[in-house]
């Protein structure tokens, strides 16, 4: 029998409120009245625990990796302060890591839905048929925890540059197809084709979005489909450009895109397309994403045009909300992030979190 963590009281400045107020955490719950003998927890500036909303914890830029290794990144993650993370697609079994209470929730998405040769080798399930979407959909959703991944667009070989994937009608039942198994969809979309098919059939977040243009933003918007726009993988788009010398229009098209990486997002702000932050970590883009750089991601955004506070929520109170995860509030599960300075007033406190506790225990953080 699990014994539970000893009570604690945590005196700080809760965010997002900015309230100084008392916190006490017993048997792993947040809670407002006085617990007897709780043990005394330096204060600081509390934060609701961080978001990495696309993050691979299972893969690394040479392909899967072995359990152990998943939970050796998941404990990067946990000491960088990310206490909740959405998984964007991986090809190895990830529940061991969910019975650990020592690391990070995670939201399971399945396997990647690719097309044959139309995406990273040994990561994704590859259909032959395109007609086979929707019935690949619906046994990814029963897999995973509520969120199935498409690849929405990729290099197609034969005409050098990237292709949607995807015809459009299928698009519209595979994306039903989760919608009634009561999982959403979230589609990895560089450039510009395949947004309108993705967006008219319901898809529920884009990733990357770096071909977003004026009438797909609008559509986003009016729909409330999240972005993830993950701005330190776009970042490597000029290393992809340059490794691909057997396709110039394709390296041509990345280069492009990454030009207006930085206003596209500001841009989908702007009109109310809900924004969150991913760091896409585990990922082979350019020389690799390595795990723990939430605090990077969120630093980018704000160079990207959001407010530190639009930043900071998209990777903490906000980005939980939306997955459905509750803040520093009565009864919540006790994991939050403790910082010795205000991140409201500089970015770069998220890099050096002092303490981590995660569903009440204790652990140092990277800036201990």
């Amino acid at each position: 029998m699990t014994q539970a963590p000893p009570a604690l009281h945590l005196t700080g400045v809760t965010l997002p409120d900015g309230v100084t107020r008392d916190l006490w955490v017993s048997a792993g719950r947040i809670g407002f009245d006085p617990v007897p003998d709780a043990r005394p927890l330096a204060g600081g500036w509390l934060l609701p625990g961080l978001v990495d909303a696309h993050c691979h914890i299972g893969i690394d830029p040479t392909g899967p990796v072995p359990v152990a290794e998943a939970a050796r990144q998941a404990e990067i993650e946990r000491d960088a302060g990310v206490l909740l993370v959405r998984d964007c697609g991986v090809p190895v079994d990830t529940r061991p890591l969910q019975s650990r209470d020592d690391l990070p929730r995670i939201i399971r998405s399945g396997r990647h839905l690719a097309r044959r040769r139309r995406y990273l080798r040994d990561l994704g399930l590859e259909l032959d048929d395109p007609a086979e979407l929707p019935a690949a959909v619906a046994a990814q959703a029963a897999e995973g925890d509520g969120w199935v991944k498409l690849v929405g667009d990729w290099i197609d070989r034969e005409i050098g540059d990237l292709a949607p994937l995807w015809p459009d009608d299928v698009l519209v039942e595979a994306v039903a197809a989760a919608h009634q198994a009561g999982a959403r969809v979230n589609a990895h979309v560089f450039g510009a084709d395949a947004l309108p098919g993705l967006l008219a059939a319901g898809v529920d977040c884009i990733e990357h979005g770096t071909g977003l243009t004026d009438d797909t933003i609008d559509l986003m918007a009016r729909q409330g489909t999240a972005l993830v726009p993950t701005l330190i993988n776009t970042a490597e788009f000029l290393t992809i450009a340059d490794s691909a010398v057997r396709f110039p229009r394709y390296a041509a098209h990345m280069r492009a895109l990454h030009a207006r990486r930085l206003p596209t997002v500001a841009a989908a702000a702007e009109a109310g397309v809900p924004v969150f932050a991913g760091t896409d970590a585990g990922s082979s883009a350019g020389t690799g994403i390595g795990h723990g750089r939430i605090a990077d991601e969120v630093i980018a955004l704000a160079e990207a045009g959001l407010s530190r506070r639009q930043a900071l929520g998209a990777a903490s109170w906000a980005a939980r909300d939306w997955l459905g995860f509750p803040g520093l509030v009565d009864g919540a599960s006790a994991d939050l992030v403790i910082y010795d300075a205000d991140p409201r007033d500089d970015l770069a406190v998220l890099r050096s979190p002092r303490d981590v506790v995660l569903r009440g225990v204790v652990h140092p953080g990277s800036g201990r």
